[in-house]
Order: structure tokens, then sequence, then C-alpha cells
């Protein structure tokens, strides 16, 4: 049985990213399915004002802490997590698996010529991954078309860019479909992994501000911005 720690309504898994590794390896040679929502403040909050949202998150598999404000949030609350799982660190994670295990994968999401130059590079990077293909996201997301041809491509794992909340209302829309496969969620990932965008360098991380390199990068997020003040506030009405 897992074991999970809940922050605003929300059941984090409490593991390792090696362990959550090792989970997924064996799911996913197994043929199974599964969702994984890589939770920030900005999820949370989005959830707790959406309860259409919240049912989504809450019928994934796994949510894990991608972001320091989770972390911190579950040592406010006493109920420490085990570490901060970033989503693009374990969107790697996972391409490692599916090279070595000549398993496939399918991009879904950005631009086109995002899309196109992400797959091109990690097949570069990873000789032995199979792409079974990808598709752009400017589509409707009632557009069941754009689900069929995933599922036609028969992937293992399905790495979905829509951004929040879409990506997440995306997968478990269409989850019933497929047969198989290990979804998630993952942002600006492609954009990082065609090099039009940079990822926060190795100091910044390490001192938990890769939220602020980002929206130093792209000072449009900072609406998105003021959903930490109102986590943190919701997280310490909780706890006293």
């Amino acid at each position: 049985m897992k074991k999970t720690v809940e922050i605003l309504g929300i059941s984090f898994f409490h593991t390792t990213r090696e362990e959550l590794k090792d989970i997924i390896l064996q799911r996913a040679v197994r043929g199974e399915k599964c969702f994984i929502v890589t939770g920030n403040p900005e999820i949370v909050m989005h959830a707790k004002k959406n309860p259409e949202y919240l049912h989504v998150i809450r019928s994934a598999d796994y949510v894990i802490p991608d972001g320091s404000g989770i972390i911190l949030a579950s040592k406010i609350l006493k109920r420490p997590l085990a570490e901060r799982i970033a989503g693009f660190d374990f969107m790697g994670d996972m391409l490692r698996i599916a090279a070595e295990r000549s398993l496939s994968v399918y991009l879904l999401g950005a631009e086109d010529a995002v899309v196109k130059t992400a797959a091109a590079n990690i097949q570069k990077q990873y000789p032995n991954i199979r792409i079974a293909g990808f598709h752009h996201g400017y589509f409707d997301l009632r557009d069941e078309e754009v689900a069929r041809r995933v599922v036609a491509a028969s992937p293992d794992f399905i790495f979905v860019a829509l951004g929040f909340p879409k990506q997440e209302i995306w997968i478990h829309r269409y989850l019933p479909m497929f047969e198989k496969g290990v979804f998630m969620g993952v942002g600006g990932s492609f954009d990082v992994l065609a090099g039009k965008a940079k990822r926060a360098p190795e100091f910044w991380r390490r001192l938990n501000l890769e939220w602020l390199y980002r929206l130093i990068q792209q000072p449009s997020r900072w609406r998105r911005m003021l959903a930490l003040p109102e986590f943190v506030l919701a997280v310490l009405k909780e706890r006293f």
C-alpha cells in the first residue's frame, strides 16, 4: 500500500525519486496504465477552487511533489515528504528507462516546430529509444481524433505538454481509451528539450529558486505566481 501525505485535499506520494523510478519501470514493462501528476502550489490552489479539476487530480495514480513549496508545506503540516521530485528530471528518468528497455514514447503538445525538434533531440540523445509519434498542442481538447492517433501509435510513455490544467484534463478524459501507457503532464518541458527555453542553472535549483528564475525569464508568469502566497496562507491556516 502506497504511503501518501495530504496537502490541502491532495494526496502526494511519499517516496523518493529512485523508488518511484523502480515502480514506473515495472509498470511500463508490464504494459500497465499509469497517470502521474507533477503537483506544485499552483496546481493545488487551482484544484482547491475547481472541484472538477480536483476530481481529475485525485484520479491520478501518483501525485508527486514537483516544487519546493510542496516540500515546505509538508514540513509545516508536520507530515514531511521524502524529497522533491522535479517533473523535468523525472521525465528524463523515464526517457532513460525507455531507451534502456527499447520502449516507445509519444510527445503531445507545444508548437509544431518545438515538438518536432524536441523529438529529434530525444532521438539523438537516446539512440535506442523509439519515438512512437508526436503532435502539436494546438487542438480542441474535445477532438477525439487526436487521442485516436496516440492510441494507434501504442506508446509506452505519453508526455503531454499542454500546460495545467489542460494536460491533466486531457489525460483524465482519454485514459480509458488506452490499454497501456505511462502518462504525465510535463508543462513547458518540450521547449527546454527543443532548446527554445533554458532551465534554471543548478545553482538556482539547489537554492529552490527555480520558480524565480522562470519568472525573470518569463515576466508574464507573474499572475500565476499569485497562487504562491495564497498557498502558503492556506497551509498555515490548516496547520494552526
